[in-house]
């Protein structure tokens, strides 16, 4: 069953993100993605995340299909003009991928390419329109397409710190919902007390949420995005307990594994965020009882 008749059906999903490597070397990406094949629902592939150039997500994303798994892949603006946006999506309906997420790319300054001059012709809402357009058969100049594609289309919430964050970023997701975005992706759920009363609320958007879990491997880790992330709300209880653990790997496995297993309640699906630690993803899914 595909993951748009999953998400129409209410069933749970599963997502594992996974990037593409910087190079060409694909052993890595397409062994790890093996390793869980079957065992989710698909694969996301983010695009140049962080900044980093990287092999396109387009490219990831067929390699995923080729390995027999559903890919799901990134479309932002920030590096792409209304043109090359328009041409990447009919690319990728050819090449057999139906499902994308559109995101916000970050900002150039954590780049590694800090003298990349960003496009943004597009904003997110833009994005959504301009595949709903196309789905329609026509593009964003009025020309008739010959044959319009069809996907399953989400978007992206941004990181809050607060209930006035929250509440801009939920009318951000009212827009984007009505502008053609069929389901939603939450940022990264690390605190589940914290993040209930946001979960339910986005619940009644009328569409499928899916959660981020992202995989806490090191002490040093939680601490920087507890400093860093706006609402992570990473308790220093949860850090002592990774610090203290003769295993703090599978502490932060153990640890995603409980959040995936108390968000089957309140959310439609998790979306599994490792950067890096893809190869790890078995074991989370044997800790979360997937």
């Amino acid at each position: 069953m595909s993951l748009q008749k999953r998400l129409a059906s209410g069933e749970f999903v599963v997502m594992a993100e996974m990037n593409t490597p910087k190079g060409v070397d694909i052993s890595e990406l397409v062994t790890s993605a093996r390793h869980i094949k079957g065992r989710v629902d698909s694969v996301v592939i983010p695009d140049m995340d962080n900044g980093i150039m990287k092999l396109s997500a387009l490219a990831g994303g067929v390699l995923m299909q080729q390995q027999g798994i559903e890919a799901v892949i990134h479309v932002y603006g920030r590096d792409r003009n209304r043109m090359a946006i328009q041409g990447d999506i009919l690319g990728a309906h050819v090449l057999g991928i139906q499902n994308l997420i559109v995101v916000r790319g970050e900002k150039m300054a954590d780049s590694d390419h800090r003298n990349a001059k960003p496009v943004d012709d597009l904003d997110e809402i833009g994005i959504l329109a301009a595949i709903q357009s196309l789905e329609e058969g026509v593009d964003l100049s009025g020309f008739d397409l010959n044959s319009p594609p069809s996907f399953l289309t989400g978007c992206a919430m941004a990181p809050f710190a607060d209930d006035d964050s929250f509440a801009v970023e939920m009318e951000k997701a009212v827009q984007k919902i009505e502008a053609g975005a069929q389901f939603i992706v939450t940022p990264p759920v690390y605190n589940l007390d914290h993040s209930t009363q946001y979960l339910q609320r986005l619940g009644g958007l009328g569409v499928p949420v899916i959660a981020t879990v992202f995989l806490l491997k090191s002490v040093g880790v939680a601490r920087y995005i507890a400093r860093n992330e706006p609402g992570a709300a990473i308790t220093d209880a949860m850090i002592k307990r990774i610090r203290k653990s003769p295993d703090r790997e599978n502490e932060g496995l153990k640890i995603a594994g409980e959040t995936i297993t108390g968000l089957r309640p309140m959310v439609q699906g998790v979306k599994i965020a490792a950067l890096g630690w893809e190869n790890r993803i078995p074991t989370l899914l044997e800790f979360a009882r997937i």
